[in-house]
C-alpha cells in the first residue's frame, strides 16, 4: 500500500518512521518546506507542496499531521479521493468549518480515524477494563492533570513559532492537550455538561491561551475535573479515579497503575518491560494500517472528534460567559 504523510514537523515524522517501522515503504510527503527538523530521512522520498500533487501519487491512507488549522484542507479532498484517513487531533481550530462541511466527513466516516492516541496506552486500557469490571464499584469522580513546559517540547526550535503557541495555526493549551477530553468520554461515557476557564496566565511569549480549567459532569452522573498547562517545569500527566469500592491511580510517565481497595489492599500493574511512548502511536498506526484494508472499523470515529471538538467549544462558551454550558 501506499501512504501519504501530511507534514513534517514532530508528529509527522514520527508517523512516517512508525510507518516504516511497520514495513510500509511506498511512501509520500507532503510539506509547506517551513519545518525546523533537517530533511536527510526525507530525501530519497517523493516531496510535494500540495495536496493535488500528493493525490496524484494515489495513496491508499493519508496522515494528517499539519497544524491544526490545515486539517481539513488536506483531509477533505483525500477522504472524496478514497483515501482513508488517520487525523490528528483536534479536527480543526473551531467547530464552524466542520460543521459546514461535515456531510462529506460523514460519508467517509468509515476511513476516518481520529488520532487520539491515548485510546491505545496500555495503562489506560487497564483503568478501562477496571471500570468496567466494577472493581471500584460506581465511578463518582476524577481528577486529570496535564501540565508540561512548552519551550522544553521541541529544543531544537523556537517554542514562539511552534503551531501550539498560535493561534493562526490553531494552537493553544487548550486544542493542543486535548487527549483527556476524548479518553474521559471513553472512560466515563458521554458528558453532559461542561464548565471552566481557559486563557494565558505564564510568562510565555504566545498569544494563545496556556491554561485551562475544566469541569465535566457525565450522563451516569459522575463529576471529573482536568487541568491542562504549558507552564509547568516539573512535567506531569496522571490522574485519579475515586468510586465507591476504591481508587485508581493512574501515571502516564512509565504507565504504572495503582488499584487501592478500601481495607488498604494496594495492586500495582505495570505495562510490560520496554515500555515507552511510542507503543501508542505504533498501536495506532497498526491499526491505521488496518483500517486502511479494511480489516478493521476506527476505533475512534468522526463522532468522536466531533465531540471533543463541541467540549473544547463547550469549555470556550464557558469560560467567556462564566456559566454552565449543556452539551
Amino acid at each position: 500500500m501506499k501512504f501519504l504523510v501530511a507534514g513534517f514537523g514532530s508528529i509527522g515524522r514520527r508517523h512516517l518512521r512508525n510507518l516504516r517501522t511497520l514495513g510500509e515503504e511506498d511512501l509520500i510527503v507532503l510539506r509547506s518546506g517551513k519545518s525546523t527538523l533537517p530533511d536527510e530521512e526525507i530525501k530519497d522520498l517523493p516531496c510535494v507542496a500540495t495536496i493535488a500533487e500528493a493525490l496524484a501519487y494515489r495513496p491508499d491512507g493519508v496522515v494528517v499531521a499539519n497544524p491544526t488549522a490545515l486539517h481539513l484542507a488536506v483531509a477533505l479532498p483525500a477522504l472524496e479521493a478514497g483515501c482513508s484517513v488517520l487525523m490528528e487531533k483536534p479536527i480543526d481550530g473551531a467547530l464552524e468549518p466542520i460543521l459546514a462541511r461535515k456531510a462529506a466527513l460523514e460519508a467517509a466516516s468509515d476511513r476516518f480515524l481520529m488520532g487520539y492516541q491515548y485510546r491505545f496506552h496500555p495503562g489506560l486500557i487497564r483503568v478501562h477494563e477496571l471500570i468496567e469490571a466494577g472493581e471500584i464499584g460506581r465511578v463518582l469522580s476524577y481528577r486529570v492533570y496535564w501540565g508540561e513546559y512548552l519551550p522544553d517540547w521541541h529544543p531544537w526550535e523556537d517554542y514562539r513559532r511552534s503551531y501550539a503557541a498560535r493561534a493562526d495555526l490553531g494552537g493553544g493549551v487548550l486544542l493542543t492537550l486535548c487527549h483527556p477530553l476524548d479518553y474521559c468520554r471513553w472512560l466515563f461515557g458521554e458528558a453532559t455538561r461542561i464548565w471552566g476557564f481557559n486563557g494565558k496566565v505564564s510568562d510565555l511569549e504566545i498569544d494563545v491561551d496556556d491554561l485551562a480549567e475544566i469541569g465535566l459532569r457525565h450522563e451516569n452522573g459522575a463529576i471529573g475535573s482536568i487541568h491542562l498547562d504549558y507552564y509547568r517545569r516539573v512535567s506531569r500527566n496522571d490522574a485519579e479515579i475515586v468510586g465507591t469500592e476504591g481508587v485508581i491511580r493512574w501515571r502516564n510517565e512509565d504507565g504504572q497503575i495503582c488499584l487501592i481497595k478500601p481495607n488498604g489492599e494496594t495492586i500495582v500493574w505495570t505495562p510490560p518491560a520496554g515500555y515507552e511512548r511510542n507503543w501508542l502511536f505504533i498501536d495506532e498506526m497498526r491499526h491505521f494500517i488496518a483500517v486502511t484494508r479494511g480489516e478493521e472499523k476506527p476505533a475512534c470515529t468522526l463522532d468522536d472528534g466531533l465531540r471533543a471538538m463541541r467540549m473544547i467549544e463547550g469549555l470556550q462558551v464557558s469560560s467567556t460567559e462564566e456559566r454552565f454550558v449543556r452539551l
